[in-house]
């Protein structure tokens, strides 16, 4: 009995610690009681996660279990598939993105995405990274000039682009590409980058640069990154969420998740007995 009271008073403490770190800190997207539809399919079922400003949140769990699903509703871009239907509500910064008078378009300037590759448009470097303020009525060159040259700096990779900024982007690596299409997501100045396996097309070695982006990204930007690779989310992330048959299992502190998991199902994916 004793034991099992000092149990659930260790749990309570851990859970208030955990609660205390983050009552300074704002939350970006609170979702709540998400259910998601693929026509008679059931992709999500009751998501209730509150994502802070300023971290790096993880996403893992097996395929299928809805880890990119969850991504692509948080702009919307699930929408895109006829047969989805939602329940439930994701508030960002406090405004529902389901309300119809919502405008979809407003969401996706606040709210960049990194896909899993790197989807470089057949333009120049220049042309790439200026085609997001292009759009959004910047005709200045100059204006423009200083946007390309922040953003590439910001996704660092100026130093390795400066010489050659009117070349084809598709002459660039791919950990190159992958970082110009986020120097493109930063041109529009997001609030949030959402980021679906960005390194899971990279060798090694640019994964690990787009890992130290990430780290450093975080200080003006919060970022949600779905990734396969636990070791991955271990060392870039604040927050990690377990997902599991469209269900979140658990969330908690990384370090926590992946030391102490509170869950048998997030204990055996990550130690590796399934998944």
């Amino acid at each position: 009995m004793t034991m099992t009271l000092n149990r659930e008073n260790h749990i309570k403490n851990e859970e208030f610690e955990e609660l205390s770190t983050n009552v300074n800190k704002s939350v970006v997207y609170d979702t709540q009681d998400l259910n998601l539809w693929y026509g008679q399919d059931k992709a999500l079922k009751n998501i209730n996660l509150s994502i802070y400003e300023n971290e790096v949140t993880a996403i893992i769990g097996p395929s299928g279990c809805g880890k990119s699903t969850y991504l692509k509703t948080l702009n919307r871009m699930v929408e895109l598939v006829p047969s989805v239907r939602t329940e439930g509500k994701i508030l960002y910064r406090k405004q529902d993105i389901f309300d119809k008078n919502y405008p979809v378009e407003e969401l996706r300037t606040q709210v960049g995405m990194v896909f899993q590759k790197p989807n470089v448009f057949p333009k120049s470097i220049w042309e790439n990274v200026a085609y997001g303020p292009k759009i959004h009525g910047i005709k200045d060159k100059a204006t423009l000039n200083r946007i390309v040259e922040k953003s590439l700096k910001g996704a660092a990779i100026w130093d390795e682009v400066k010489d050659r900024l009117h070349e084809n982007a598709f002459g660039l690596s791919g950990g190159q590409q992958q970082r110009l299409c986020i120097a493109r997501c930063l041109a529009i100045e997001p609030d949030v980058i959402l980021m679906d396996e960005p390194t899971s097309a990279l060798d090694p070695i640019s994964t690990l640069k787009v890992e130290e982006l990430i780290h450093d990204l975080k200080k003006d930007f919060s970022i949600i990154i779905v990734t396969h690779n636990m070791q991955q989310a271990a060392r870039v992330s604040d927050k990690t969420a377990f997902f599991l048959s469209g269900e979140v299992v658990e969330f908690s502190d990384t370090n926590k998740l992946f030391s102490t998991p509170k869950d048998k199902r997030t204990e055996d994916y990550i130690t590796g007995r399934f998944g």
